[in-house]
């Protein structure tokens, strides 16, 4: 928690608001929000001080922010000879370069990343503050609040996708057979093919366009785990936490226990249908908040919640079959279930 659809409600937010803009300041108000920075790149604030972000960008739980390398390629202008008084762009100077660097943000457990106005008073739980000059919207701020301190934002260095496409979501004009229509997508080319370092092994997720649902089918096929286990394991597919294996796994009639490998080819398909339309339902509804941890960038909370069948309702009925639902030990965390619905086979 959170999981996918509370990632991208956040990407959605900050997508407007941040692409185009300068960083202007830095401020870490506690170093443990920067343990996954590498700082053999150079320190924090100095990389991003005076960078670009060119986009908002998100794979499963990760959040990055393509930056144009530091300090930016000068818009060169040189005297025209013909008429003294006015200047004219060098077209030998490019305009853009190729990114080679980002802002990774995870939110863990409780982080969440907010928009601000410049000058707003810091929230008693702010860990990293950036200050931004947006051509169209002016100064603004992200606050990166993060309660238990799981979370971290870093610089990281970007590298190619494995496989050549799109490394992750970053709005409709990215989508296969959409050609970019202008503004920050008409760059997409630029950046994205790649990804950064620390989210390369991750595997796309159930929504990414570029996501196989053969592999997998194959990887569900090579794994003697529960299927739960392997709904959760981010190499295997991403954005998948607690909350929806358990909402999925109900809707697909799955027992989160069942070997992987002894699903029959029916019931992977039905399995990932189910993920695929939880998550999506949960995106359409902001995502599920039970408590002040998750908000969106303008701190309000996911209604999906309200729309739980499994997760947390233990000792309710089920709503197909009437029999209680239940909750058993599962690693460190619960799974929630129907006994009758999810049997065990």
């Amino acid at each position: 928690m959170p999981e996918l659809p509370e990632v991208e409600v956040v990407r959605a937010g900050l997508e407007n608001a941040v692409s185009g803009a300068t960083v202007t300041g830095v401020e870490v108000f506690d170093q443990r929000s920067l343990r996954r920075h590498d700082r053999s790149l150079g320190e924090f604030d100095a990389l991003l001080t005076g960078a670009r972000i060119d986009a908002a960008v998100r794979r499963g739980k990760f959040l990055w922010f393509p930056l144009q390398p530091h300090p930016p390629v000068p818009d060169r202008t040189v005297l025209d000879r013909t008429v003294p008084d006015r200047t004219v762009p060098d077209r030998a100077v490019p305009e853009r370069t190729v990114p080679d660097r980002a802002i990774v943000a995870h939110l863990g457990m409780s982080g969440q990343v907010l928009l601000r106005n410049a000058g707003e008073p810091p929230e008693k739980l702010l860990r990293i503050r950036l200050s931004l000059e947006h051509p169209v919207h002016g100064e603004l701020a992200l606050h990166f609040v993060d309660q238990r301190i799981f979370g971290s934002m870093a610089v990281d260095r970007l590298q190619a996708t494995g496989d050549g496409h799109p490394a992750g979501y970053a709005g409709p004009g990215l989508a296969p057979g959409s050609p970019p229509a202008g503004g920050a997508a008409a760059t997409a080319a630029v950046w994205a093919g790649l990804i950064p370092s620390q989210v390369a092994h991750i595997g796309r997720d159930p929504l990414d366009p570029w996501f196989s649902a053969a592999e997998f089918y194959r990887a569900l096929g090579r794994s003697r785990s529960g299927i739960k286990r392997v709904l959760l394991d981010q190499n295997v597919v991403s954005g998948i936490g607690n909350i929806y294996a358990d909402e999925a796994l109900y809707e697909a009639r799955v027992h989160f226990d069942q070997p992987a490998a002894s699903l029959s080819t029916v019931t992977a398909r039905r399995l990932l249908n189910a993920v695929r339309a939880i998550l999506s339902r949960a995106l359409a509804e902001g995502g599920t908040s039970f408590d002040a941890q998750y908000v969106n960038v303008n701190g309000q909370s996911g209604y999906f919640s309200h729309s739980l069948n499994a997760y947390g309702q233990h000792g309710r009925p089920c709503p197909r079959c009437g029999t209680e639902l239940v909750r058993a030990k599962f690693m460190n965390r619960s799974s929630h279930f129907c006994p009758r619905c999810q049997r065990l086979r």
